[in-house]
């Protein structure tokens, strides 16, 4: 047995040698963030070893560490084994505490007809109904307190909102990370981490107890009783929903890919425990597909898709790029899987939405760039937001080429004093963001890659249809990542094309908003489950031609036409 001692949180562990750094920190339940499921390739678990500890050490593995990184002595905690006693003397820190989340979307005029319904019986008690089932009944005139609430279970963020179900009136919403993206950052390394019973309840515990803390934190800022709250709406993509629901997620990702649970059904209080009435219970909206969930579901009835006239694509962009192509009322459906680079996961300076991430970059005529952060902060790293917007003005002022190159510092087409923040890194050419802060060749592959997977869902999506880019009236993008971009940088790299300028809205968090509506007025459970029955989806996987077009969809040509 050897000694791994983490000085700055004071603890210490006994482990077999061979043990990795990460293994021995989760030993001590201390919180190294491995967004990748421990691949080595994320490059967010380093930590910092002593100088002397590093001949009892042993590393493997792809490394995600500059030169001067790896001279201080860090290393990727993941991929490190120890082979004798090692001081680690630091952590990366993630607090989130300035996590920027949206929690507002598009939505309709909602006529309020709720499941969930209070009458007083005139003899001293006040009966609790779920539809004609009475599921409860307490002392005295509490007809008035009649509480609800939504949670968006994205695969990165939460954000519940307490809401009165009997007036509609959103109280207040509170936000945070989802603990699960510390282990596994996408869905599929999700559903790898959960198949086993181990990491079920990792997954489960982990999302129960932080959407418990958000319930708690919302009902203490309004002074809400919690034993007032009837009934919780899970909205989110199918993965999350079976973590939620502690349901093993495995068959997601094996052909046929068929989802344990449909949703459209209520989970009882005694199942999940929540921080609400003993009388409640939660609602999981219909689930469309393994890959298409309850959160587009939600975002259909929000925007009211399936009325809409003419042809609209409605996309949420995230770690997953889900998305419905409606015309005149036919909805398909399909998901592409984006990985984590939106949310600056596998990017060399990337970071979450916090305090210090750049989420706004411009190149102006005279070469004169401008960065804006979150809060106005020094500048730290860059976020999803940021990242679309630095690569798209690069490609748009010809720093990056067609390919996804850095031009030569030298060339004549760059505007003045671009040519001078193209750098070498390791003896790779990189861009200079702001002080300190770079975007590296690597890191225009992770946006190419993510990219392309989105734009050739949508084009896949279009072929099946045989519809042109040119007759779709309206774009609608939704998420909260989605949110924050700029429709010029969406079409600059290519990940829209060119016919959609003028033809886009950005709805927001249309999973909130529509399991709001799923809160609100019971009809809308039963026409989603009758609409989500008809919609057709489509699986990439099994595409004519779907690897071709993913190859067409990684330039970064906005002229390019798609085959």
């Amino acid at each position: 047995m050897v000694k791994v001692n983490f000085v700055a949180e004071n603890k210490s562990v006994l482990v077999a040698k061979g043990t990795t750094i990460l293994e021995a920190a989760k030993k001590l339940e201390i919180v190294i963030e491995s967004p990748c499921n421990a691949e080595g390739v994320c490059g967010k678990c380093k930590v910092q070893v002593s100088k002397d500890s590093l001949k009892n050490i042993e590393q493997y593995g792809k490394h995600q560490l500059s030169d001067q990184e790896k001279s201080q002595g860090f290393v990727l905690s993941c991929q490190t084994k120890v082979i004798g006693n090692v001081n680690v003397e630091a952590v990366s820190k993630h607090q989130n505490k300035t996590l920027q989340i949206l929690n507002h979307g598009q939505s309709f005029d909602i006529e309020v007809d709720s499941l969930i319904k209070k009458e007083y019986d005139g003899n001293g008690k006040t009966i609790i109904y779920a539809g004609d089932q009475i599921i409860g009944e307490e002392e005295g005139d509490t007809s008035l307190l009649n509480f609800g609430v939504v949670v968006d279970i994205g695969t990165t963020t939460l954000v519940a909102t307490i809401v009165n179900i009997n007036t509609g009136e959103e109280r207040y919403s509170v936000s945070a990370l989802n603990p699960q993206s510390l282990y596994a950052q996408d869905v599929l390394s999700r559903i790898k981490y959960a198949s086993s019973e181990e990491g079920l309840d990792t997954m489960y515990f982990g999302i129960t107890q932080e959407v418990n803390n958000l319930i708690e934190k919302a009902a203490k800022h309004t002074g809400i009783d919690r034993n007032h709250i009837y009934e919780v709406i899970y909205s989110g993509n199918t993965c999350m929903i079976h973590l939620a629901a502690k349901v093993n997620p495995y068959s997601l990702g094996k052909y046929p890919y068929t989802p344990l649970l449909r949703g459209g059904s209520r989970l009882s209080y005694d199942e999940h425990l929540l921080n609400i009435s003993e009388s409640g219970a939660i609602y999981l909206p219909p689930i469309i597909s393994a890959f298409v969930g309850p959160d587009i579901t939600s975002g259909i009835l929000a925007t009211r898709l399936q009325d809409r006239k003419g042809v609209t694509l409605f996309v949420d962009i995230g770690t997953n790029g889900e998305m419905v192509l409606a015309s005149d009322g036919l909805l398909t459906a399909t998901s592409t899987a984006a990985g984590p680079a939106f949310e600056g996961m596998n990017i060399t300076y990337g970071m979450r939405a916090e305090k210090g991430a750049i989420e706004y970059f411009n190149i102006e005529e005279d070469g004169t760039i401008e960065v804006k952060t979150i809060e106005d902060g020094k500048p730290v790293g860059i976020c999803g937001s940021g990242l679309i917007d630095i690569v798209g003005e690069l490609v748009a002022n010809k720093v990056i080429d067609k390919r996804g190159r850095f031009s030569a510092p030298e060339n004549s087409d760059l505007k003045q004093g671009l040519g001078a923040r193209i750098v070498k890194i390791d003896g790779k050419n990189a861009f200079e963001v702001a002080k300190g802060i770079f975007l590296t060749q690597k890191d225009i592959r992770q946006v190419q890659l993510a990219k392309g997977a989105v734009r050739a869902g949508i084009e896949f999506l279009m072929n099946t249809k045989n519809i042109k880019a040119e007759d779709v009236d309206k774009i609608q993008i939704a998420g909260s990542f989605g949110f924050h971009l700029r429709a010029e940088s969406l079409i600059n790299i290519g990940l829209l094309p060119k016919e959609f300028e003028g033809k886009i809205d950005f709805v927001g968090n249309t999973s909130k908003s529509g399991g709001h509506a799923f809160l609100l007025n019971q009809k809308y459970r039963d026409e989603m489950e009758e609409l989500v029955k008809e919609i057709e989806v489509v699986e990439l996987s099994n595409g004519e031609n779907f690897d071709r077009i993913f190859v067409d969809c990684l330039s970064f040509d906005k002229q390019k036409k798609i085959a």
